[in-house]
């Protein structure tokens, strides 16, 4: 069978490996990205640049999108050059970037009342993981639409779970974010803790890694934190976004959520003391400052 010809929109550290893993099984690919040059490496495998949004989408059976926020995604999705104005009735249009349930639902609108085929597909993983295709891939949206991507999501990613038909994939990565968020702030105050008594620091972090709490997220952690290596797998003010989120949706449901609330303060401290671009679980250092332990307030970033 031929195989679809595919459109992908964002090329950011995300968006480019994974887009990757697409030109990499075989299937024709045309990229946009608002800096082009980043499209290099996939042009050098095969994949076509193309220099506006809905060109790509004029010639694409199923477009994928990985873009950084709301914003983004109601542009390239909605606005007056977005793909949805282009896209063929019939045809897919899938967004794996992390944004609000309401921004999403927007997107749905316009998508149903022009016969496209909407999935929301964000991923839960790091870039690394990204680049060795082990995602997890949270799937919401049309039943029929699913089973056609099914095959290109596994090119993408380890896991992929089917969630429903609405924006059901939304809050559960932002009830994922969550607690990854929660759980940084939960493991620096009881390092703090059991630094200030004189736990030596890289045997505190290996019995943790060995204890009841361990779990997949600290041990990928780990490392990082023994070797106060707090350059960025996830940034601090990501995860304020995600947090910001988060709070909105449950607001709009009337869900409370007074951890996460009360985590987000501590994310915009950190932004504010500088360490907005610092990996999210620099938390520790944080409130180590506060706890006046000296020589620690500064999170270590190693430089490219």
């Amino acid at each position: 069978m031929t195989k679809p010809n595919i459109g992908w929109i964002g090329l950011g550290k995300m968006g480019l490996p994974m887009a990757a893993h697409i030109v990499a099984a075989g299937y024709p690919v045309a990229v946009f990205n608002r800096s082009p040059e980043k499209a290099k490496p996939l042009v050098e495998q095969g994949a076509r640049c193309i220099e506006r949004v809905q060109e790509l989408a004029r010639e694409s059976d199923i477009v994928f999108s990985m873009v950084a926020d709301d914003h983004a995604l109601l542009d390239i999705a909605t606005g007056e050059a977005g793909a949805l104005e282009a896209l063929r009735p019939g045809t897919v249009f899938v967004d794996m970037s992390t944004v609000s349930p309401s921004a999403s639902e927007r997107v749905a609108v316009v998508a149903r009342s022009k016969g496209i085929r909407y999935l929301r597909a964000p991923v839960s993983g790091s870039t690394a993981m990204a680049v060795a295709a082990g995602l997890t891939v949270l799937v919401s949206g049309p039943s029929d639409a699913y089973q056609e991507v099914e095959a290109l999501f596994r090119a993408i990613g380890k896991k992929i779970y089917y969630l429903g038909a609405e924006e059901q994939a939304r809050y559960m990565k932002l009830s994922i974010n969550m607690m990854l968020g929660i759980t940084a702030a939960m493991m620096s105050e009881a390092m703090v803790l059991s630094e200030r008594v004189g736990v030596d620091w890289h045997q505190m972090i290996e019995v943790i890694n060995n204890s009841a709490v361990a779990s997949p997220l600290v041990g990928y952690k780990a490392k990082m934190l023994s070797e106060r290596d707090f350059t960025p797998m996830f940034t601090t003010s990501q995860m304020a976004k995600d947090f910001d989120l988060a709070l909105d949706a449950a607001r709009s449901l009337n869900v409370p959520l007074p951890i996460t609330a009360l985590t987000r303060q501590f994310l915009g401290a950190m932004v504010a003391s500088g360490r907005g671009e610092s990996d999210f679980f620099s938390y520790v250092t944080l409130l180590e400052e506060i706890a006046g332990i000296a020589g620690s307030s500064t999170p270590n970033i190693k430089k490219d």
